[in-house]
């Protein structure tokens, strides 16, 4: 069973995703993020990495995306890149295993915006929230996470977060099975999740 978790930078998915995980059996679940598979730009100058768009579809591999959980769904094991959001960059020679589970999990802020990813996805959830209540987090995480300064941040919220969230993000509401507000702390939510997956994993 794969499950795509999408939503705007800030919204809870990872929240969400990680009481799920923790209300289902050990072992049961595996989580792939879909930031793991931004293109690698690792041949770009650092200054023109930095000043990407990693808000709109064409910044992610996913061609690769596709092959891994398609991999995943099939039983085989996968390599996943990690990104290094300090230096906007993949690093070489590096990735994280992930074996396969009975429940796959795809989280990441377009998760449901390719239709290819869209046909294998057995559930569709949108993790929603308000716009302030998600700059408010992205602040708080990116500056402590992601060498990022306040300046930096407010900026690029109001020049690409805001309105690639409008143009791409926002839309893929519509094809979201259940939409979750309040992000993790809509506990009712979860648990419905929960108990929908638990039915037709077959935990």
């Amino acid at each position: 069973m794969i499950i795509g978790i999408a939503g705007g930078t800030g919204s809870g998915k990872t929240t969400v995703v990680k009481k799920i995980v923790e209300s289902l059996p050990e072992g049961a679940v595996t989580v792939v993020s879909q930031d793991s598979y931004y293109k690698d730009s690792s041949h770009l100058p650092y200054e023109v990495r930095r000043a990407q768009n990693f808000d709109e579809p064409r910044a992610f591999d996913w061609p690769l995306l596709l092959e891994h959980l398609n991999m995943l769904r099939n039983g085989q094991a996968v390599e996943e890149p990690v990104y290094d959001y300090a230096t906007c960059s993949r690093l070489p020679g590096q990735s994280t295993h992930i074996e396969p589970r009975q429940v796959i999990i795809l989280e990441g802020i377009m998760a449901l915006v390719d239709p290819e990813i869209r046909k294998i996805l057995d559930m569709k959830v949108f993790v929603d929230a308000e716009s302030d209540e998600r700059l408010i987090r992205v602040l708080r995480r990116d500056v402590a996470m992601r060498d990022r300064t306040v300046e930096d941040l407010v900026d690029r919220y109001q020049r690409i977060i805001k309105p690639m969230h409008n143009l791409h993000i926002e839309p893929t509401k519509a094809y979201a099975d259940i939409i979750v507000p309040q992000g993790g702390s809509n506990l009712v939510a979860i648990d419905l999740l929960k108990q929908y997956v638990l039915a037709h994993s077959g935990l």
